[in-house]
């Protein structure tokens, strides 16, 4: 009789840790909707760092919804007018020097961004990952009076993506702490971190990450965040090519 009670109570304490665990898909979701609001404005400086130079530049971005965005370089004046507009799955690239918009094809989305370890799907903040991968809950700890949840992510067998996995940390309060990317073979080839959290636009999000390949942890790229603004009123024409080569804002 012992026995069956303890059997019993088992099944009950894991049935409601089990009911009690938040969805990992849903966490996923949270942790992007939070980072972009329904829209936003931000202002940031990527610092690209090599062993032997550094070089910075200064950046707008704006979003609106989950497939729409835009970035610009500002500072330095060499780099200055560079920008990439994201739109329905779609990425196309401008270059003053050059005056040309190029639209970059699926091929080259796990390419480097403007030199950067960032690809530009990484810039284009893609939700694919929400639908296209399997999703679970593989830890949950405590840490500095937050939960962490930790998240492994398997692509579907057809969906179209580079990695074998990803591993996701998210606080409970939707602020991605960590993200690993691991190739089909299962090795980790590079982790995106957040080194600083603040209160940003009136909520708490990273304002400074860092993208780095595992085999050269002497070379990384850090996004700084100075700005945010969230579900911020954007003109009708922002998200256009128009816009992206001729900056009416």
């Amino acid at each position: 009789m012992k026995q069956l009670i303890s059997v019993f109570s088992l099944l009950l304490f894991s049935t409601i840790v089990q009911s009690s665990s938040p969805d990992p898909r849903d966490l996923i979701k949270q942790a992007m909707d939070h980072w972009r609001g329904l829209s936003s404005y931000s202002e940031m400086t990527m610092t690209i760092h090599r062993p032997d130079w550094e070089r910075s530049m200064s950046m707008r971005s704006w979003t609106e919804g989950d497939k729409t965005s835009l970035v610009r370089v500002t500072q330095p004046k060499k780099d200055a007018g560079n920008g990439t507009l994201m739109k329905d799955n779609n990425m196309w690239t401008y270059t003053p020097k050059i005056n040309r918009i190029i639209k970059v094809p699926s091929s080259m989305m796990s390419q480097s961004w403007m030199g950067s370890d960032f690809s530009n799907k990484d810039i284009s903040k893609s939700t694919d990952i929400i639908d296209q991968y399997d999703h679970t809950l593989v830890e949950s700890r405590d840490n500095e009076g937050h939960n962490e949840y930790v998240i492994e992510s398997i692509p579907h067998e057809e969906a179209a993506v580079v990695w074998g996995k990803e591993v996701l940390t998210i606080r409970d309060d939707y602020v991605l702490l960590e993200q690993q990317f691991w190739d089909q073979d299962g090795v980790l080839v590079k982790t995106m971190k957040a080194l600083e959290i603040k209160q940003l636009g009136g909520r708490t999000v990273a304002s400074r990450i860092r993208m780095g390949k595992v085999e050269s942890p002497d070379e990384w790229t850090e996004m700084s965040v100075q700005e945010i603004q969230f579900n911020q009123k954007h003109d009708a024409n922002l998200f256009t090519l128009s816009n992206l080569r001729n900056p009416r804002q």
